[in-house]
């Protein structure tokens, strides 16, 4: 060993987590209550992972929260869903796993440590009628959280992504973002609108940042508060540098740090929880058909996560699942020009699902249901795109749907639309011909697009792609548009366009892993002392999106898994033989 590699010091602790997200706090929550000593290594300089910057919804079926709000679900109707979502790839041992220790998990943060969660029981599975599907109820989200409570530690706190907040200000989903959709149209809404934005200025003014976290943020700041209460050591800019292991048990790892290596001898267990392999590039040549050349995927994904977790696991003898059928979860995005040159990344969840907005080709063609889930969004994208060629396609409104709803980054009246046009971001045009013009759309395809879809609208459906025919479809439509809350004409000029390209919401393809969370080898054993937790372990949902929540949801399952496991291994009372 070199002096540049020395380690700079030896510390003992039962758990190390590499990752601060949901799964990776979750864990050393989970196993610092029942005892154990926790270290937790995050690689960036702020805690939180993709968690921070998610919509924070959590799919956990039969939680007792959205119990408490009369949602009534069954076992078995949960595992048919996910049967069918999952198909070939269904591993009955995870999901069993997850269905059994899921509503525990919920229960455990909801009522022993800072994590506090409401329902969202109008939130529809993405898949509502298959077999199994549900019109809501098995999503959850955290409640909201006053960034005084985290005191000093606030600063570590990974910041939501800029763009999907109004100068600072985070929006909350649901009831909140309705208000501000409705403040030009509706007292009662302006009113709370102007409250928020006062708030905001207060906090502004005295803080010098917004203070009321909403969202993902929210659930990231709440587990972040749970483990400073349970004494979690929580490092920040220390990478998990190497696992160590004797007689093939993993006994620790070397963790990076300002000062030198620091080797840290685990009792119990190392957790891997380092967010997935978003921005990796060699992995995502590898496993994502649309980005062979690292130009076509366009993740919000922290900087950070960029496979470590993986790597680590894979020097140990573990494998790697590389056969679904999406190696991510796909989100179609827009690349958001910024001041400094570079690009910011907006994820388009909802908007698609608004009246008076279509998606279509460069061709001037629609080729789906333009208010299905992201995800499904982006499949129906690689299918009907040009083999070889990026995938991308524009969304058209017109100026009531802009005035009322914003498009993408574009925020709704009286915010100002003029710099995005300036900066390229939004294309427009006075009528459909200049618009495809400027855009680099097939005018002629357009138009005759356009009246197809107007034409159906004045009947209430959409005949050819049957936008707000599901619960999920009208869940996020506008229940002031009858008898569709998701169609409205595109009619009125000028019209508008944005590009949307593809990213993702974290990575499917992890570690293989057992219903103890723990990491498998090549020949399907557990690697002893080494478990998985968050976008790091392989999606017990088969490389599918079911519902909303589907990667938060799992990840605190397992992560309280792993503790469970560990603890148990720390008492004696695990199955350390079996191992």
């Amino acid at each position: 060993m070199t002096a540049s590699t020395a380690l700079a010091k030896t510390v003992d602790c039962d758990v190390l987590v590499v990752g601060s997200g949901a799964g990776g706090l979750a864990a050393a929550v989970a196993s610092a209550a029942r005892g154990l000593k926790v270290i937790v290594a995050e690689k960036a300089p702020y805690v939180g992972g993709t968690t921070a910057l998610s919509g924070g919804f959590l799919w956990v079926p039969n939680n007792p929260v959205s119990r408490r709000d009369g949602i009534e679900d069954t076992v078995d109707a949960v595992r048919t869903y996910l049967r069918g979502e999952a198909g070939n790839h269904f591993n009955a041992e995870t999901v069993e796993a997850f269905l059994q220790a899921g509503p525990e998990a919920i229960d455990f943060f909801d009522t022993r440590t800072a994590v506090k969660f409401e329902p969202a029981s109008a939130f529809s599975d993405y898949h509502p009628t298959a077999p199994g599907g549900r019109d809501g109820g098995r999503s959850i989200k955290a409640m909201n959280f006053r960034g005084e409570e985290l005191g000093p530690e606030l600063k570590r706190l990974r910041p939501p992504l800029p763009e999907l907040t109004f100068v600072g200000l985070m929006i909350g989903s649901g009831p909140e973002l309705k208000h501000f959709f409705n403040a030009t149209r509706s007292l009662e809404s302006a009113t709370y609108v102007a409250k928020r934005l006062a708030s905001h200025a207060k906090d502004l003014a005295f803080n010098g940042r917004g203070m009321l976290l909403t969202n993902g943020n929210a659930l990231a700041a709440r587990l972040f508060r749970a483990a400073l209460d349970l004494g979690v050591e929580v490092w920040t800019d220390a990478p998990a540098v190497r696992l160590t292991t004797r007689d093939g048990v993993v006994t620790g790892a070397v963790v990076g740090a300002k000062g030198g290596d620091v080797a840290v001898n685990t009792a119990c267990g190392v957790v891997l929880a380092a967010g997935g392999f978003p921005q990796d590039m060699a992995r995502r040549r590898a496993m994502f058909p649309h980005d062979r050349d690292n130009s076509g995927h366009h993740s919000p994904a922290p900087a950070a996560n960029t496979g470590d977790g993986l790597r680590l696991g894979e020097e140990a003898g573990a494998a790697v699942e590389t056969g679904y059928p999406n190696a991510a979860a796909w989100v179609p995005v827009s690349r958001v020009p910024r001041r400094d040159g570079t690009f910011g990344v907006f994820p388009h969840f909802i908007d698609r699902a608004k009246p008076g907005l279509i998606a279509v080709l460069p061709s001037g063609r629609r080729f789906v249901n333009e208010a299905n889930s992201y995800h499904d969004f982006c499949q129906a994208l690689f299918a009907a795109g040009e083999p070889e060629k990026p995938a991308r396609a524009f969304l058209i409104v017109d100026r009531p749907f802009l005035r009322r709803f914003g498009l993408g980054f574009v925020k709704p009246y009286p915010v100002p639309v003029g710099p995005q046009i300036r900066s390229g971001y939004l294309k427009t045009g006075k009528t459909l011909d200049e618009l495809a013009r400027n855009a680099g759309i097939d005018a002629k395809a357009l138009a005759e697009t356009v009246a197809v879809w107007n034409r159906d609208v004045a009947t209430g459906e959409d005949k050819t792609f049957g936008k707000g025919s599901t619960a999920y479809n009208r869940f996020n439509g506008d229940p002031e548009f009858q008898p569709n809350p998701c169609l409205a004409p595109i009619a009125t000029g000028p019209f508008y366009a944005v590009e949307v390209v593809v990213g993702d919401l974290g990575t499917f393809a992890g570690l293989k892993s057992d219903g103890e969370a723990r990491v498998l080898d090549a020949a399907g054993k557990p690697i002893p002392g080494l478990y998985a937790a968050g976008n790091d372990m392989a999606s017990i949902m088969g490389g599918n999106y079911p519902g909303g929540g589907i990667t938060l949801g799992p990840a605190l399952t397992f992560g309280y898994i792993a503790a469970r496991h560990m603890a148990g291994r720390k008492a004696g009372t695990g199955d350390v033989a079996a191992e």
